[in-house]
């Protein structure tokens, strides 16, 4: 790990929003928000060109103060960490644009919205530094900061609503932090070390690491809002600053994901079985059937679309089994591994596109109306046809309709669904995307009916309706690159060594 090529872009990821937010905090109204957006510019900036550099030179690390592991801390950019912080880049930046004028227009900025620069950078710090962290104490540190950063951000608006569904957030986390924090004290007991690498090298079959595995899962998976303990999301995401929405919707809940994939692809391989990849699977099936249905009874466009993150980040955990061999599988024919791990990938940059594009929407319609209800779409078409085209354009892709990345999502996970023998997760991956056109189906109806009364409306920054259609066309652009990417995604010193713990726990189970 140490012989891979060093560089000081692991660090800056983290230190440049960091100290950017702490000089926005010394400025205020204007002042801030300037520093908070030029903070913002150049941490995805950095993040752009973070990723460009490890599609050229390969695995980046940095080891901080020059203390190699066990005893220092080493940052690692390999490519799934590449590709998270590019996809947080470039959705980030547009996030922060849109914010700029939602904020300004709206005469807010001289008041207690000030702190919502400040709070995204330091989110955004927090982000890198997961996507970047080698070891599981340091993983803590960062899921944490983006917890107390994202909940803060979801009482912004300061509604008693807000606070209900912040506290409930606040508890929930926490409650995952203490079992994550438990399995991480008898990891680190058991093995001595704390870096994943080493971690997952010394890890030995039995019930501490049977057990680790199981709290570590549970602690993560209330994080992420995986069902059934997906009972905060909505109420949260749906109740916050459009800009918070959809920064929370599109990046936050994909931290604790990360760390999950991670964690399973590179330290719990002796202890992973067959059922075990089931049973995620199985939450995840149920959370896409469940939360599209659940979207399809919303009267209000920001609880529809909450509903729907539920839903789509349901086909993230359906890929958890295809990484563990199936029953009659050969070991040696995983031909199914790149189809799970790619379709994975365009999931996750299709949902952090189309949902935050949704959310941000949802924000044009309530700064016009001061509404979300689902009824007021009426002749939207009309009024705002470019906010009419982000959504239509975003739920394409969530439906999983050619040629957005979401198809190409759901189309290499049925490929390695079918390649890997386990058929049975086929008709959740289509009924998901059933329901799924049945809510975007019906936003749209409504936006091209007439309306039954004038509207009456209040004028919209042109800015705020491209920012959400640009992420709109983000979630189908991701397709162009789509030969290379794989390439890509294939090409890191870790993937195999993940894959290859993968399959022995896999086999391991089987037998």
């Amino acid at each position: 790990m140490t012989d891979l090529p060093t560089s000081s872009y692991p660090a800056l990821l983290v230190g440049l929003p960091v100290l950017m937010a702490t000089i926005s905090l010394f400025f205020k109204s204007r002042g801030n928000a300037v520093a908070g957006l030029i903070g913002c510019l150049l941490t995805g900036g950095l993040g752009i060109v973070s990723f460009a550099e490890v599609t050229q030179r390969g695995t980046l690390i940095h080891i901080l103060g020059g203390w190699k592991p066990p005893l220092g801390i080493l940052l690692r950019m390999d490519s799934l960490a590449a590709l998270f912080i590019g996809i947080t880049a470039v959705v980030g930046i547009l996030i922060s644009l849109y914010a700029w004028w939602y904020f300004s227009s709206r005469k807010v900025s001289d008041g207690k919205f000030t702190l919502f620069w400040s709070l995204w950078l330091f989110l955004w710090a927090g982000l890198n530094g997961l996507f970047l962290s080698n070891d599981l104490f340091n993983l803590y540190v960062t899921i944490e900061v983006i917890t107390i950063t994202a909940v803060a951000l979801a009482v912004l608006s300061g509604r008693t609503v807000a606070l209900f569904a912040g506290l409930r957030y606040l508890l929930a986390a926490i409650t995952g932090s203490m079992a994550y924090l438990l399995g991480v004290a008898l990891l680190y007991g058991s093995t001595g070390t704390l870096d994943l690498g080493l971690m997952g090298q010394a890890l030995e079959p039995g019930a501490t690491a049977t057990f680790s595995l199981i709290i570590i899962t549970l602690g993560l998976m209330i994080k992420k809002a995986a069902f059934p303990f997906h009972f905060w999301l909505p109420p949260a995401h749906s109740s916050a600053l459009a800009p918070v929405s959809a920064i929370l919707s599109a990046l936050v809940v994909k931290g604790a994901f990360y760390i999950m994939l991670r964690l399973w692809t590179e330290v719990f391989g002796v202890s992973l079985s067959y059922a075990a990849g089931q049973l995620i699977g199985f939450t995840g099936a149920v959370a896409v059937i469940w939360g599209a249905w659940q979207a399809l009874l919303q009267t209000n466009l920001k609880m529809l679309v909450a509903y729907s993150s539920i839903s789509q980040m349901g086909y993230l955990l359906m890929a958890f089994p295809l990484l563990i061999l199936a029953p009659g599988v050969a070991s040696g024919s995983a031909d199914w591994l790149a189809p799970a791990w790619t379709g994975m990938a365009y999931q996750v940059m299709a949902h952090a596109f189309a949902k935050s594009s949704l959310f941000l929407s949802a924000g044009i319609i309530v700064f016009a109306l001061g509404h979300d209800r689902i009824e007021s779409l009426r002749d939207l078409v009309a009024w705002k046809p470019m906010t009419a085209m982000a959504i239509g354009i975003a739920g394409v892709s969530l439906i999983g309709l050619p040629p957005s990345g979401g198809f190409m999502a759901k189309w290499m996970l049925l490929k390695g669904i079918f390649l890997s023998g386990q058929w049975w997760w086929a008709p959740a991956v289509l009924l998901g995307s059933l329901l799924t056109a049945g809510y975007v189906f019906m936003l749209l109806r409504l936006a091209f009916a007439p309306a039954r009364e004038k509207i009456a409306f209040r004028p919209v920054p042109h800015i705020l309706q491209v920012c959400a259609l640009l992420l709109a066309l983000g979630s189908f652009l991701i397709v162009l690159p789509s030969e290379n990417l794989i390439q890509f995604l294939g090409g890191t010193e870790s993937f195999g060594t993940g894959i290859e713990s993968i399959m022995e726990g896999g086999v391991h189970g089987n037998e």
